[in-house]
């Protein structure tokens, strides 16, 4: 298994929000390389424990190496935290970045950047790599992922391309191949931002079913959550970042009942603490942080 750097972050932040009784169980919803796990454990005191979650099969070796009795680590994605005893935690931190040993090696075929199979798949041993559905699927089902998850304004154009490649006879089985196929049908892009930045992203999120399962987590998070116990999530595009603010949003006020006027309002089940973003010295030691969006939210007594 290759080795590679993988930078958290907001680290500091994300664990001091999170963290608020270190002989209470926490939840790490995604472990990647344990950056944010190793910092919680350091807060814990022996009663503490601390669970977390990866589909990713890299990650769950990578966490075989933490040897402390009160970590544990399920292979699964964070959809299943419902899975948790209701109200057992007292906090659950999520971290919706795909780390950087999965974008920098090839073999796992996030990067536009290295030549790779063209998989994404955050569990490979599981549903069908980016190949095989674009294999499959129709312009007008390709267009609508790259539109919706992508917000790429030239989604029909490489849909377009894609069939057209792939009606030619030609497999598209390699990032260089799909990113070289993307340039040619973008037009024009943002000084600085590769061609197929926004078709890769997309591609990533629908073969990973990315924000369902983040909707499903953050569901969840109300159950598995026991009263003051801290939500924390960190997200790096807009996307999450909307999935997560209305979440919040919805579940921060009281809701009347319109059929029932004078009926007692339904409490509200979180309350709305801060957002954080990274300072510029982090932003400068790790330009990926630049996008990145911290919310914290707390579990009232609903």
């Amino acid at each position: 298994m290759s080795e590679h750097v993988h930078t958290t972050v907001l680290v500091d932040e994300a664990v001091d929000a999170l963290v608020t009784d270190p002989e209470a169980t926490y939840v790490d919803a995604t472990f990647g390389r344990g950056g944010h796990a190793r910092r919680i454990l350091s807060r814990l005191s022996a009663q503490g424990r601390l669970i977390a979650f990866d589909k990713d099969p890299e990650a769950v070796a990578h966490a075989a190496r933490i040897d402390d009795a009160r970590f544990s680590i399920r292979h699964q994605g964070f959809g299943q935290l419902g899975e948790l005893p209701p109200r057992s935690v007292a906090g659950v931190l999520m971290d919706l970045g795909v780390s950087s040993p999965q974008i920098d090696s090839p073999e796992r075929g996030f990067s536009f950047r290295f030549d790779g199979p063209l998989d994404m798949r955050m569990d490979p041993t599981r549903g069908l790599s980016a190949a095989q559905w674009l294999a499959q699927a129709s312009q007008q089902q390709i267009a609508e992922v790259i539109r919706d998850y992508g917000e790429e304004r030239f989604a029909v154009s490489i849909a377009k391309a894609l069939v057209a490649r792939r009606e030619g006879g030609q497999t598209l089985n390699r990032t260089a191949e799909l990113a070289e196929l993307v340039a040619g049908a973008v037009k024009t892009r943002e000084a600085g931002q590769h061609p197929a930045t926004r078709t890769f992203q997309a591609l990533r999120i629908f073969i990973n079913a990315e924000l369902e399962e983040l909707q499903q987590a953050l569901q969840a998070s109300l159950s598995v959550l026991r009263t003051g116990g801290r939500l924390v999530v960190i997200s790096f595009h807009s996307l999450e970042d909307r999935i997560v603010k209305q979440f919040i949003a919805a579940h921060s006020r009281e809701v009347y009942d319109r059929r029932a006027p004078f009926a007692a309002p339904k409490p509200m089940a979180l309350r709305a603490l801060e957002r954080v973003r990274p300072s510029a010295a982090e932003v400068a030691a790790n330009p990926r942080a630049r996008s990145a969006v911290m919310r914290v939210a707390e579990r009232t007594s609903a």
